[in-house]
């Protein structure tokens, strides 16, 4: 298990500048980290790479940033766009040795609204059709892919750990696993830990941060119950701080961050991970 941070907590977009960032989250104690990449021309891949080795850390994950004029389940330029800002960045993973691409792959971040039944099943057909696609060209380059449910605020179309669930069994494809969150799961799931468990070894990634997007370990969530399913699931892969202040804007606006919830970003990372290596180291 590794523990990694989130680069959307410091800067947006991520750029090969943002290495900077490098050398203090080593000294905070994290493992990896986990590039919010808003598109693969933002980076020299090499560059990066060679900043992380040089710090010793690792590219854990790759975090997609689906705007608006991506979306699996929109019109066709939407759906075309998707198809190829997902496969740019895969081709960049290959040189960063980053083994997944996590988020929620299948429609626009801030996409909420009503769908009748119908429509939706068509949306669900259309989505499912190119995450198969999209798993074979990840497992071509022996990479991985995890949709994350976010809360009902944020998308309409996939909000559970159970839905995630149909959606990776109806795809059926090793390279498609599942992908949850602390804060998503806080306002979706009726039992957290459950979720944890039912989703088992399709768990390919974890985001930990508090019930208020803070920091972990500060707030209500009951991590001892969470750190109990992780480990009877044999969850190996990255625990992932994804919190979020005002200090980066367009992000803040985005995640509706209109108060700093927290002392600083520092703050967050530090105590945060200190916090996730005691429950589940």
């Amino acid at each position: 298990m590794t523990f990694g941070i989130n680069t959307f907590l410091f800067v947006s977009p991520f750029t090969n500048e943002s290495v900077s960032l490098f050398p203090k989250f080593k000294q905070w104690g994290f493992d990896a980290v986990e590039i919010a990449l808003e598109d693969p021309s933002h980076i020299d891949a090499a560059f990066v790479k060679k900043a992380l080795d040089d710090n010793g850390l690792v590219c854990g994950s790759v975090c997609a940033a689906m705007g608006p004029d991506r979306d699996l389940r929109g019109n066709e330029e939407q759906q075309q766009n998707s198809v190829n800002y997902i496969k740019g960045v895969l081709d960049t993973m290959v040189t960063l040795g980053c083994p997944v691409l996590i988020g929620p792959l299948y429609s626009s971040v801030g996409r909420a609204e009503p769908v009748e039944r119908d429509a939706y099943k068509k949306q669900w057909a259309t989505v499912a059709g190119h995450l198969k696609s999209l798993a074979e060209y990840a497992a071509s380059l022996n990479k991985k892919l995890a949709i994350e449910p976010l809360n009902r605020y944020e998308t309409d179309f996939i909000n559970t750990a159970d839905q995630a669930i149909q959606m990776a069994n109806d795809v059926n494809h090793p390279a498609l696993l599942v992908h949850l969150d602390s804060y998503h799961m806080n306002i979706e799931e009726k039992d957290s830990a459950k979720a944890i468990r039912k989703a088992g070894n399709k768990l390919g990634h974890f985001h930990a941060c508090g019930c208020d997007r803070g920091t972990p370990g500060n707030d209500h969530i009951n991590w001892t119950e969470i750190a109990a399913a992780l480990k009877d699931i044999q969850y190996d892969g990255s625990i992932v701080i994804e919190s979020f202040l005002t200090d980066v804007k367009v992000i803040a606006k985005a995640a509706s961050i209109w108060r700093d919830f927290e002392p600083s970003q520092e703050d967050i990372a530090v105590k945060g991970v200190q916090f996730l290596r005691s429950v589940l180291s």
